[in-house]
């Protein structure tokens, strides 16, 4: 039995948490997730209603929407109403106890809507929409493990007008539920992709300057103007515990720091990035 809903969408009750269409939403892991659909790319589960309608906005595939009742009148209007064209797309209802059965924790705002993944582009293909530009800000995350850090660095990079973001080795997956719900659902706004062997490389052959961020003998301010000055920069993070290998940062144009006092080092990495983009954006009027 369907029912009706003001957005004018047939709605499936789900009255039993362990049924079998909800296979996707059903607690998997979100490495799980990612292989669901090998060797295509896999899938992932937005959280809440203003997650599901930037992954839409941004040309992500739905396949499942699962909605608490409570909110089917209030806060999955929105995405109910951008779903109506697609007629393949089963949304289903339940409880909230059964939707938190499903989901396995609650922080979810009543809706989940899993989605297919798209295929990653190679770096110089991320890059490639960039090369015509004079001026250009990427963001590197190299063995940046924890997903709040990582969506806090999207969620930095996005406001502070930086073009995409490179994950390096490591790196945690930007659409794990985790770093989509720090990161507001701007890890779909962004560009990205994983990086290869051959991302330092790209980056010269594009003219970007990199900048480590790191203490070393060489280290200079991030104020420094001959970084500020650069045109294209990629800015590159390193793992919370253990920062960038040597090997980066002998191959960057620079090394720099955040100038501190009372003895501290260092920043969570979060943090530091959100200070790095501000001070190295492009100051063009279009960060207000």
């Amino acid at each position: 039995m369907t029912q009706e809903i003001p957005a004018g969408r047939n709605i499936i009750p789900i009255e039993r948490a362990d049924a079998l269409t909800l296979t996707l939403f059903h607690s998997r892991r979100d490495a799980d997730l990612a292989h669901a659909f090998e060797p295509a790319p896999g899938a992932f589960i937005a959280e809440s209603a203003k997650v599901s309608l930037r992954a839409l906005a941004t040309g992500y595939e739905p396949i499942a929407v699962l909605v608490e009742e409570e909110q089917l009148a209030h806060d999955a209007q929105p995405l109910l109403a951008a779903l109506k064209a697609i007629k393949a797309v089963p949304v289903y209802t339940a409880s909230h106890e059964n939707f938190l059965a499903i989901a396995g924790y609650p922080m979810t705002r009543g809706v989940l809507c899993a989605f297919r993944r798209k295929a990653c582009p190679s770096v110089r293909e991320l890059l490639a929409p960039f090369r015509a530009q004079t001026k250009s800000r990427i963001a590197i995350l190299d063995h940046v493990v924890n997903p709040a850090n990582t969506g806090s660095i999207f969620r930095n990079a996005a406001a502070l007008g930086f073009d995409a973001v490179i994950l390096g080795d490591g790196t945690c997956d930007p659409l794990a539920r985790r770093c989509l719900r720090v990161s507001m659902g701007t890890v779909l706004q962004l560009p990205w992709t994983r990086g290869d062997a051959t991302w330092l490389a790209a980056l010269k052959d594009m003219n970007y300057k990199t900048v480590a961020m790191a203490l070393t003998e060489k280290t200079v301010p991030l104020t420094d103007p001959a970084v500020k000055a650069a045109d294209k920069l990629a800015v590159i993070l390193g793992n919370e515990g253990d920062g960038l290998s040597e090997e980066i940062i002998s191959a960057c144009n620079y090394t720099v720091k955040i100038p501190m006092q009372h003895g501290v080092d260092s920043l969570n990495v979060a943090a530091a990035s959100a200070i790095a983009f501000w001070e190295l954006r492009i100051e063009d009027g279009s960060v207000s």
